[in-house]
């Protein structure tokens, strides 16, 4: 089992021209004790599970051509950019340059989008039919591979067309980053992760997880693909301490937790459910660390992580 970190929260110390800083120390720590991933969020505004709208809010690919530029090893990605927040083509140029930059660490991490606030804000057209948005993201995967893969590119889809598109230079990785589908519907994103995906990112307890991973399973019997060369993802918000005085200690300092909604509790209770996960057949756990509380990383790189090495 490997783990990785997500950064859901741009509150550093010091100002505004000191969120990088922040963040690809963050990273590079990650890279040095033994985590596999460092994925941001691709959003233009704060999410409710994780803080308040007006909280600062970096741009994520700008962000993470910088991180490939300052980390060595470790695999970067957004988890996950929004079909709709970029055209596609372009989007495709950009992964490919962060691919680049980093020597063949980009994982694409893609989704359907589901925050109307921010489509509304920023002025994109939000359907409201969540299936629309999906087959909206399997037909902008389908441009950005071949972008990827093709000499040059002529696509004419529902949404999306490019004419005779050049993409040079293509990604290191071959035959394409592997492009991670994010999502946890049973009818239409799952069987996209089948059709289209090189890996999953699914939610929700170990048992929800194990379910998914099933229907996952059945979706790809039925499109004649195998199972094990999809990836097996989860994500979880933690909030740790060494023991419950500690723990409520600490949920008395942060002073209320409106915002989050993930796991607060002990490295014991931590690794129960880290082993659970693991059952469920989770092959990279992939955790957050609430208001990015450097306590809670330690306890994961030092008392959870080596008990599944």
């Amino acid at each position: 089992m490997k783990f990785g970190i997500h950064n859901p929260s741009w509150l550093f110390d010091g100002g505004p021209a000191d969120i990088f800083d922040g963040v690809s120390a963050k990273a590079r720590w990650a890279e040095e004790n033994g985590f596999a991933w460092f994925s941001v969020m691709d959003h233009l505004i704060q999410i409710p599970i994780a803080g308040p709208a007006d909280e600062p809010f970096m741009e994520s690919w700008t962000v993470l051509a910088g991180l490939a530029a300052v980390t060595r090893k470790i695999r970067l990605a957004t988890l996950v950019s929004s079909v709709a927040y970029r055209n596609p083509a372009h989007l495709a140029k950009m992964a490919a340059t962060v691919d680049l930059i980093s020597r063949g660490r980009l994982t694409f991490g893609f989704g359907a989008g589901w925050h109307e606030p921010e489509y509304r804000q920023y002025g994109w057209d939000f359907p409201p039919d969540a299936a629309t948005r999906i087959r909206q993201m399997v037909e902008a995967v389908r441009l950005i591979k071949a972008m990827w893969t093709q000499p040059r590119t002529t696509f004419n889809g529902t949404w999306f067309r490019a004419e005779e598109a050049i993409l040079e230079p293509k990604p290191v990785q071959r035959p394409h980053p592997p492009v991670m589908i994010a999502g946890s519907g049973e009818t239409m994103t799952l069987r996209a992760v089948a059709r289209h995906g090189d890996a999953c990112n699914v939610f929700g307890d170990p048992e929800g997880v194990a379910r998914k991973f099933a229907i996952l399973r059945r979706h790809c019997e039925e499109n004649g693909r195998d199972y094990n060369e999809i990836e097996r993802t989860n994500t979880v918000s933690f909030l740790l301490a060494r023991d419950e005085a500690g723990l409520a200690a600490k949920k008395e300092r942060i002073g209320g937790l409106q915002h989050f909604q993930g796991v607060a509790t002990t490295v014991s209770q931590a690794t129960d459910l880290v082993g659970r996960y693991r059952d469920a057949g989770v092959q990279l756990l992939i955790s957050s660390a609430f208001r990015n509380d450097k306590e809670t990383l330690e306890l994961m790189a030092a008392d959870i992580m080596p008990r599944f090495g």
